[in-house]
Order: structure tokens, then C-alpha cells, then sequence
């Protein structure tokens, strides 16, 4: 699969929500805009602002503009729109053989998840969660962002930094103040371990659970990170079931919580002190992943090292 550069065709489509959720063409321009001046050219799917009852397209159209973005030698990567909720139920219909014969870069997040995980687990291709189509408008904290996803879908080997500041507001909304705190990633269990890197987002990853579309590497380190409309409760629900199907990772990493998760330190140690397993692997948490912006990138299927120690994190492609 090549990487992305400058002057490589990117296709926007919506596998979940429609970009009629998020405000329609237009108040996204200033994502095209931006992804423009980097040098990429933009096309947009058939059905990509399609929108029914529940904000997305059907099942056919959203199937369809899948099958068309990567039957199409003229693309050389696909952008998701925006997340929502409900792209698992594409994957009973996905041409896997048609993306395993055309592989391209995919790059999402939030419910994306579920489609990344599917194609790398029934093809063997890696896949990106990082910003989709919509973040490229956010405008605080984007120079971390877009330089962290320049160098994922561009190097064949990167590392994760941390980003100088984060926040956890609407970024989606000029009209809102933004509020940046420091950031800094934390340890829970020291060491080093690599794997084959997996996840995303927590509550999407699980619904993959007991399906032909969960990721069954032999040796994993698992990626977690929660959305705005999971608690604190949620997350110890869903941790515990990840945990469950995923019994032997080599390291976790987390990400941040937003604020609306109302997830604080104490709370958290409380719940990763339940698993003895996290007691033996290295673990980092409040890391730059998903759902507080700025966001990095990462490669679904790749090899990564995470060193607890040095809160140093390193993708092979």
C-alpha cells in the first residue's frame, strides 16, 4: 500500500454519520481548504451527505461508496466525513476481496473504528485512525494534529509524541471558546512490549466482540479511549469486556477522557487496580488518542513498542 504525499487524490466519504450532521458541505469548506493547501487533492462519494432518520446514509449507499472509493485507481486514500455510530453495520457487506485487491489508505475515528479493525482483520491491510475529514477545520492545536498524521501516513516507522497542550471543548464550533491545559501522558505499570496494534474506540471496538470482523492477532497491544457519551461507568463495563476477549495484551494505551465522561484520576486507578493483568504489562494513559483534540495517528495492524518507562511509543508499518 503507498503512503500518502502531497498531490495524492483522497476520497471523503460517510460511513456513519452524514456530513448533513455536521452542518453540510459548506461549513466544512474550511477542512477542504486546509487539506488543499497541504497538497491533496479532494473528491467526495455519491452518497456522502445522504441523511435519514438516524443522520446517515443507507446501508447501500454507504456499502456502495466504499466499493466505489477503492475500485477506483484514481484514489490513493479515503477520509471518513465525521464518526456517529452505526458503521459495524456495513461490515456483513463489505467487498473484502475487492479491498485486499486495491489497497489504499483508510483514516478515521470513533465509531470508524469498527470498519478499520473489520478490514485489517478479514484482509490483513492496516488502517489509520487519526482525523477524519471534519477535524482538519479545527483550528487550535491543529499543527500537532496534521503533523502527527503527515508522518503516519508518510513513514514507513514513526514515533507518538505528546502534543504541547489539549483540550476537551467543541472544537468543531468557532463560536465556542477553546480551554488548553498542559498535557501530560502517564504511567500506571512500567516496562516495554510490542505487538501488533489494535483498538480505538472502546464501546465500537466491543460491539466487534464474538464476530468475524474482531482482530485475532497472536500478540496485541490494545488502544483504548472512550467518547464523550460513555462515563466513567460505562468505561469500567466496557474495559472489563475488552479484557474479557482480549485476555493477554502486551501493553495498553489509553486516551484521554473528555470532559463529559467526568472520569477523574482517582476513579480511574480505582478501575485498572481491578485487573491483575495491568499489573504486568506496561500501560500508559492520557494520551493524545480520539476524543480531546489535538489527536495522533495511528496504524491499525502495525507493530508498535510501547515503553512505559520512557512514555515512548514506536510504530513500524
Amino acid at each position: 500500500m503507498p503512503d500518502l504525499k502531497p498531490g495524492s487524490h483522497l476520497r471523503i466519504l460517510s460511513p456513519s454519520s452524514s456530513i448533513a450532521r455536521i452542518g453540510g458541505f459548506d461549513a466544512n469548506l474550511s477542512a477542504k481548504k486546509a487539506l488543499e493547501k497541504l497538497g491533496f487533492s479532494l473528491s467526495f462519494s455519491e452518497h456522502y451527505d445522504e441523511h435519514d432518520m438516524l443522520d446517515s446514509a443507507s446501508i447501500a449507499s454507504r456499502v456502495a461508496d466504499l466499493h466505489a472509493a477503492f475500485g477506483d485507481v484514481s484514489v490513493d486514500g479515503i477520509l471518513a466525513t465525521i464518526g456517529g455510530f452505526n458503521s459495524n453495520e456495513l461490515l456483513p457487506y463489505l467487498n473484502y476481496e475487492l479491498i485486499a485487491q486495491n489497497p489504499k489508505l483508510i483514516c478515521g475515528y470513533s465509531d470508524t473504528t469498527a470498519i478499520l479493525n473489520a478490514i485489517y482483520a478479514k484482509t490483513g491491510m492496516q488502517t489509520y485512525m487519526g482525523p477524519s475529514y471534519s477535524s482538519f477545520k479545527m483550528e487550535g492545536g491543529q499543527p500537532y494534529q496534521t503533523a502527527s498524521w503527515l508522518k503516519a501516513i508518510g513513514q514507513k516507522a514513526y514515533d507518538l509524541e505528546p502534543s504541547p497542550e489539549w483540550s476537551s471543548d467543541p472544537w468543531y464550533d468557532p463560536s465556542q471558546p477553546r480551554h488548553f491545559m498542559p498535557t501530560d501522558w502517564k504511567r500506571y505499570n512500567s516496562g516495554k512490549a510490542s505487538g501488533t496494534l489494535i483498538g480505538g474506540n472502546l464501546s465500537t471496538f466491543g460491539l466487534l466482540r464474538g464476530t468475524p470482523y474482531a482482530p485475532k492477532p497472536d500478540r496485541y497491544v490494545l488502544f483504548l479511549e472512550e467518547a464523550e457519551e460513555d462515563d466513567y461507568i460505562e468505561f469500567d463495563r466496557n474495559l472489563v469486556a475488552i479484557l474479557q476477549a482480549y485476555p493477554n495484551p502486551q501493553a495498553l494505551v489509553l486516551g484521554r477522557f473528555p470532559k463529559e465522561c467526568r472520569m477523574t484520576p482517582e476513579l480511574l486507578l480505582y478501575i485498572l487496580d481491578k485487573h491483575p493483568v495491568l499489573k504486568e504489562i506496561p500501560v500508559i494513559y492520557d494520551t493524545d488518542f480520539a476524543h480531546t483534540q489535538p489527536l495522533f495517528t495511528i496504524t491499525i495492524g502495525a507493530r508498535v513498542t510501547v515503553d512505559a518507562d520512557e512514555l515512548s511509543i514506536h510504530i513500524e508499518k
